[in-house]
Parts: structure tokens; C-alpha cells; sequence
């Protein structure tokens, strides 16, 4: 047995212990992501042209989150995050992990424990549909971390058809390749929706990390194949557009509208069985849209918001997040409470009954008090490391280190959101108490922490 297997084995164990029945009055859970949306492109984040009516009517039966953070501005650490409770700088993956030696070598060190794993021992059946990011050595695939079923790809972003990424096929079912060529975000609704069917009479955790809206890559086409959204007609027909749009603009509107569509498909069918006041649905992007000139991505906005990933401004990190869980959480309300994807693990395993574990640090809260209007939130640190930038938020400051050779900003995030004002003149010593929170927060991240995973070159990207 290996020691991946013998630590699962022995946390089956010691979450069994617990004094209730399997499953009993246990809510079902299903944890919804998407890939590189910008802050302000969804109808219920204030975009008048993009059509999301699903999530809007998410947005209006549950909590809206208005300062919902990502423990990271780019895909593989911060997905690593939601999955470990953990920080990237203590659950050992604070890089995005490049090309096919990254992405099918060791991401995630084998010592951590995801999601899945704390719920079944709790008679939870667990399923993962859609982009995975974060590892597929031998003995950390996601049938192998507790997912009792998998349908999804390997590296940060395929093709919406092919699933290729560098020429190589992403596509697995468990730790098989699969092939297909139906459409992405409609494969991972469906095998979404497959799975609820099959599992409605117990307690069930889905995890539906979708990829879109995640951009094309030069990459993933065949030399003189235009590299643009690939999406089906139907959807570009809501923006009064055929196949042929050259528009990047309407193609990426038309991808989200996709998605929006095929989660609406999910969440009736969670109407359907009857799952719906006994589910709880948490809802966020994984990081902010890339602005960025060389990306070529003008159309997507973080608005107000200054940058975007894969840095630590506000445009980076603060990404729309949504609530759902009828009777235990308002409706239609916002939360303007700093939140971080590090508590969607504690808020899960509060709801499942599950004891959070005593032999590694998890570095969230259960919100769910803070999220339904019973609590103010706390007066915690949070802070982001990558890549040389730094930023750590208390209350309505922010400080902010855009290089690793730069200095310190200070920024009121309630007066100035958009990070346009430094106030370390002002307010030297605000300033002086975030740089010692910030080293604070960086020392004890280093305790309990894992490994990183072993460095890979970077394969040299083809020009598109």
C-alpha cells in the first residue's frame, strides 16, 4: 500500500469515528468554478451586454459576495487552495504548473487532503467534471484524492473540441484517456447532471470547475487555423451573430453565455429531484480575467478594479462569487465581508458534520454565520504571495508590492477600490503594521507546509 493510500485509509478511519450515522441530514454540496472571467462580466456584476440569466437568478436566491477572494491570481495554486483549505504557500503549489512535463508530473504534494477526501468516510459520493490543474502523477489523480468519478482535463486550458493542449491529448475518464468531441462546457454539465441522477438518494459533493471562460490558446490550433473562441452557433445568436463572428468581444460574451446556460441546466435539475433546499451551491471564478496586451484579451474588464491576473491588484485576485443554500442563507442580498477561497473547505465540512482535522493547518473560517448576516466578519489578515508580488488585506487596507525589487503601496480598499491612491505618506503607520502583518502571515505559511513540486522547464509556446 502506498503512503498516499495509507493516509487516506487512516482518515477514513478517524472521520468514521464520529458519532453520526453515514449520510443522515447531511446537505449535498456542489462547488462551481470558472476560468479567467473578468470581474465585471456577468449580468449580476453589473455587465448590461453580456446574457447570464442563470446566474443571475443564482445571484437572486442566495448571497451575492462583493469582495470574494482568490488565494491566488492564477489557475493551478488557486484551484489547489479551494481543493486543501490551504494557502499555496503551505499546500506546497504556488506556481502554475508549465507545459506536459508540469502538468502530468507531480503538482500537489501527495501528504495533502482535498475536499472529496474529508466527506466520504461521511457517506458522501464525490465527483469531479471539468478542468483539473493541479497534478496527475500516479497516486494524486482525482480518482486517487477521493473523487469517486472524474471527467476532465489535465493541464490549465485545451481546446473546446479537441481537448489538445500542446499537441497532446487532456482528456481522461478516471485515469483513462477519453475521447469525444462534444463541446467542453456541455460535457462537463452533463456528466455533472449524470452523476446528481444517479446519486440523488444520498448525500453527494460535486466539484464542476468549468474552463470557460478560459481564452484560446495559439497553441491548441493548427498553423493558420484562426485562434478565437470556439463556441457553438446557438449562443452567438444571442448577441445577433452567426459562426462566422470575427468579433473577439461577442465570442467571449457568447462563451460565458454557454456556460451560464449549461450550469441553468444543473441547477434545474437539482429542481427536479427535488436536491435544491438541500444543497448548498458555492459559486466563484478562479482568478481575474488577463488584460493584458500581449494576452490580446481587451474585451474581458475587472472593472473597477485595478489589474488582473496573474498579479496581486485587486483585478487579480477579487473575482464574483455567489451563495446558495435556501433556509440556512439569505436571498438576494450582498456580502461586502473580505472573504477567501480557503473557506469553502471549513464552510463544507460544517454543513457535512464533518470534524476539521487536527494534523494540518487549514487556513480558513466557515463563513456561513458572516455570509447569512449573524456575524461581522473578523478583523483577520489575508495575504498573496507570487511570482515576486505581494499583498496582504486587513479591514479596508490593502498593502500591495507589485515586484519583487518594488515597494510597498498602501491603498484604502473602502475609499479607493481601484488601488489609484498609495497612502504610505500618509499613513506611515498603517503601513509599518501591514508590513509586519505580511511577514507575520509569510512566517507561519511556512509552517506545516509541503513541498513545492519538482521545477520543469517551461516549453517554448508557439506562435500564433
Amino acid at each position: 500500500m502506498s503512503q498516499r493510500s495509507l493516509l487516506l485509509l487512516l482518515l477514513s478511519f478517524a472521520l468514521a469515528s464520529v458519532a453520526f450515522p453515514a449520510g443522515a441530514g447531511r446537505p449535498n454540496v456542489l462547488v462551481v468554478t470558472i476560468d479567467n472571467l473578468g470581474y465585471a462580466d456577468l449580468g449580476c456584476f453589473g455587465n448590461p451586454l453580456v446574457q447570464t440569466p442563470n446566474l443571475d437568478a443564482l445571484a437572486r436566491d442566495g448571497v451575492r459576495c462583493t469582495a470574494f477572494y482568490s488565494a491566488s491570481p492564477t489557475c493551478s495554486p488557486s484551484r489547489a487552495a479551494l481543493l486543501t483549505g490551504r494557502y499555496p504557500q503551505r499546500n506546497g503549489l504556488n506556481v502554475q504548473l508549465p507545459g506536459i512535463e508540469g502538468n502530468w508530473g507531480r503538482g500537489l504534494h501527495p501528504r495533502e487532503v482535498l475536499i472529496p477526501a474529508y466527506l466520504k468516510p461521511a457517506g458522501y459520493a464525490t465527483g469531479c467534471f471539468g478542468k483539473w490543474n493541479i497534478g496527475f502523477a500516479p497516486g494524486t489523480r482525482p480518482t486517487e484524492e477521493g473523487f469517486d468519478e472524474f471527467i476532465g482535463f489535465v493541464p490549465g486550458q485545451v481546446d473546446y473540441y479537441t481537448y489538445k493542449y500542446q499537441g497532446r491529448h487532456g482528456l481522461y475518464r478516471g485515469t483513462e484517456e477519453y475521447h469525444t468531441d462534444q463541446y467542453a462546457t456541455d460535457l462537463w454539465a452533463d456528466a455533472t447532471i449524470d452523476f446528481i441522477r444517479r446519486q440523488a438518494g444520498r448525500p453527494f459533493f460535486v466539484y464542476l470547475p468549468f474552463n470557460a471562460p478560459h481564452s484560446p490558446d495559439a497553441s491548441n490550433y493548427a498553423p493558420g487555423e484562426p485562434i478565437r473562441y470556439r463556441v457553438p452557433e446557438k449562443y452567438l445568436k444571442l448577441y445577433g451573430s452567426n459562426a462566422d463572428e470575427p468579433n473577439d468581444r461577442i465570442r467571449y460574451f457568447a462563451t460565458i453565455s454557454a456556460m451560464d446556460d449549461a450550469l441553468g441546466r444543473v441547477l434545474r435539475t437539482l429542481d427536479e429531484l427535488k436536491l435544491r433546499d438541500n444543497t448548498l451551491v458555492v459559486f466563484f471564478n478562479d482568478n481575474g480575467a488577463n488584460t493584458s496586451r500581449e494576452h490580446g484579451l481587451k474585451f474581458a474588464t475587472n472593472a473597477p478594479y485595478r489589474g488582473g491576473r496573474p498579479d496581486c491588484w485587486e483585478g487579480g485576485i477579487r473575482v464574483p462569487a455567489i451563495f446558495r443554500w435556501p433556509g440556512r442563507l439569505p436571498v438576494d442580498i450582498d456580502c461586502d465581508a473580505p472573504l477567501i477561497a480557503t473557506d469553502v473547505l471549513p464552510m463544507i465540512l460544517a454543513a457535512a458534520g464533518v470534524t476539521a482535522p487536527r494534523d494540518r493547518v487549514l487556513d480558513g473560517i466557515d463563513p456561513t454565520a458572516i455570509l447569512a448576516g449573524r456575524s461581522p466578519a473578523p478583523d483577520r489578515v489575508l495575504g498573496w504571495e507570487y511570482n515576486g508580488q505581494a499583498a496582504v488585506r486587513q479591514g479596508r487596507y490593502k498593502l500591495t508590492r507589485p515586484g519583487r525589487t518594488q515597494a510597498f503601496q498602501l491603498f484604502d480598499l473602502v475609499a479607493d477600490p481601484g488601488e489609484r491612491r498609495d497612502l504610505v505618506a500618509k499613513e506611515p503607520a498603517v503601513a509599518a503594521r501591514l508590513a509586519r502583518a505580511y511577514q507575520d502571515w509569510l512566517d507561519d505559511t511556512r509552517r506545516d507546509a509541503s513541498e513545492p513540486p519538482p521545477a520543469v522547464p517551461r516549453a517554448p509556446r508557439k506562435k500564433g
